[in-house]
């Protein structure tokens, strides 16, 4: 493991505080295999750090993330360490691709969403499909008042982001609404639905986020991970992750269709969709 990152940066704003920033502002933070392993990184080096209590997810420029980068080369998986129970990633056909979301996207989003120690996601701008990805596992959201929530990947012809809580964390109706339609979701909608903590002013998202975070990490640290477990494991009792792996197959039944009928993982004709209502 190493803090010498290109696609993120690790800071420590302050005491018991760990900030991971996403800085690829000029992709609009689209995340890359190369972004994601480097993310898990930097969670492992808080985590492992005594001196963290809490830790920031934040972002570089105008939007926290626009989602997965498609214009990225096919990956490699051998460029990146694997901590999951994966296997067979260069396999042909759907084997080998399923294998590969299931540990770069769903795999490393559960187990940012379990890590032992609070973690607060500090969002402006969009924060498109795959940017929920991030968002989501962590326990608290900041955002600015010019954020917006969207997943727009039914265009595609799949059912939504890999990471699909969007029960969880939407309720059914609004989750359908969001899938259906593919609009994107304001600060305001965000704090009334219970999708966010706070909205702020953008210029002080920074600062409204290291306060809460300095709060927290005046708290003991196994009372944190015992109230952190607690919660989450009421979610698994309502079978969050039976729900995310039963989605994920259904993911992967579209981009199979998509590349039957289409002779890619998804369907074309949703880049233009996306695009005009981005």
């Amino acid at each position: 493991m190493t803090d010498n990152f290109e696609r993120v940066r690790y800071e420590m704003p302050s005491e018991g505080v760990a900030r991971i920033v996403l800085a690829r502002p000029e992709a609009a933070n689209a995340q890359d295999y190369l972004m994601l392993s480097e993310l898990n990184d930097a969670f492992d080096l808080a985590a492992a750090d005594e001196g963290v209590r809490v830790i920031i997810l934040a972002a570089d420029g105008k939007h926290f993330s626009s989602g997965h980068d498609l214009s990225a080369s096919s990956p490699n998986m051998d460029d990146f360490p694997t901590v999951g129970t994966q296997c067979h990633f260069n396999a042909p056909g759907a084997e080998g691709y399923m294998a590969r979301e299931a540990e770069m996207y769903l795999g490393l989003c559960w187990r940012w969403r379990n890590l032992p120690k609070p973690t607060i996601a500090q969002v402006q701008g969009k924060v498109i499909a795959g940017g929920l990805m991030l968002v989501w596992p962590m326990d608290m959201i900041v955002a600015a008042e010019n954020v917006t929530f969207s997943d727009p990947v039914v265009a595609f012809n799949v059912n939504g982001c890999e990471y699909f809580v969007h029960p969880f964390e939407a309720g059914s109706r609004l989750a359908k609404e969001m899938l259906f339609t593919g609009r994107a979701i304001g600060a305001d909608e965000l704090l009334q639905r219970g999708m966010v903590n706070q909205v702020v002013p953008e210029n002080d998202l920074e600062q409204a986020t290291l306060e809460l975070a300095a709060h927290i990490a005046k708290r003991p640290m196994f009372g944190l991970t015992l109230a952190k477990q607690s919660v989450n494991q009421a979610l698994d009792a309502m079978g969050m992750y039976n729900s995310l792996q039963s989605a994920f197959s259904l993911h992967h039944v579209g981009h199979s269709n998509n590349k039957e009928v289409h002779g890619m993982l998804i369907d074309p004709a949703g880049l233009k969709i996306v695009r005009d209502e981005a």
